[in-house]
């Protein structure tokens, strides 16, 4: 892809026919993967010698986990694409990430907790991974809340970007926090890629479940951001001639 095609993604109406055309191939290869993802995990995949079936829990904490940080991260860089180009795209990009990313980490932290409580004998510690993943959710929310608290939606936009690119050095300290602390949490399993830390019978469910779940959130935010973008471009010509169409086509 050139320098132009991708300046051309920065125009509203393309970018709205493109979240409406991908978000059913992104939700249907989803459910797909994340079907046969559960299925290994759950059912072929071998109990853990320590765990036992407990482990199973990684299937959807780690690929939650996986799929918050990298929200956040995609979120800042929308943030900084916006501030930069004033592009109407990227600030809708970045308004949608925040309740999905939020979302993710809200089910990150639950699953969390599942496995922790036969683990460790305890749901919650103040743990550095733990702790660090709740201020991820924290920011998220503090997010939404300051676009909701400004009436005007380009000081929005400026005020919730900086926020959001200044949040991101949280994104290194979650996931290095198992090397520079002293944690309860496990260290990594699957980012040594030259001899991961699992199974290969266990490893192969669990990679699925994360492209499943990237799929998914990649679904969620094409609709939430053609959704966003309806919003914002509701008075241009485009919309409203793509909405006569549509309504003329029924």
């Amino acid at each position: 892809m050139n320098l132009k095609s991708i300046y051309k993604l920065g125009s509203p109406p393309l970018f709205y026919k493109l979240c409406i055309v991908l978000e059913p191939w992104y939700l249907i290869s989803s459910i797909l993967l994340i079907a046969v993802g559960m299925y290994g995990g759950l059912f072929v995949a071998p109990p853990d010698y320590q765990m036992g079936d407990a482990f199973r829990i990684i299937y959807f904490h780690v690929p939650s986990a996986y799929v918050s940080m990298m929200a956040y991260v995609f979120m800042a860089v929308s943030a900084i694409i916006g501030l930069t180009w004033r592009s109407n795209v990227a600030f809708s990009l970045a308004k949608s990430c925040a309740p999905i990313g939020a979302s993710f980490t809200f089910l990150a932290l639950i699953t969390g907790m599942l496995w922790g409580k036969p683990m460790w004998g305890t749901a919650w510690v103040w743990d550095a991974r733990l702790t660090s993943e709740l201020i991820l959710l924290f920011l998220y929310l503090a997010y939404i809340m300051l676009h909701l608290s400004i009436p005007d939606r380009s000081k929005a936009d400026r005020a919730t970007a900086l926020l959001a690119i200044v949040g991101v050095v949280n994104i290194p300290i979650i996931h290095y926090s198992v090397v520079w602390w002293n944690t309860l949490h496990q260290a990594s399993t699957i980012s040594k890629f030259a001899k991961p830390s699992i199974a290969t019978e266990m490893l192969w469910p669990l990679v699925i479940m994360i492209l499943g779940y990237t799929l998914l959130f990649a679904a969620f935010l094409s609709k939430r951001t053609a959704a966003e973008l309806a919003v914002r471009e509701k008075r241009t010509r485009w919309l409203q001639t793509l909405i006569v169409g549509d309504k003329n086509n029924a």
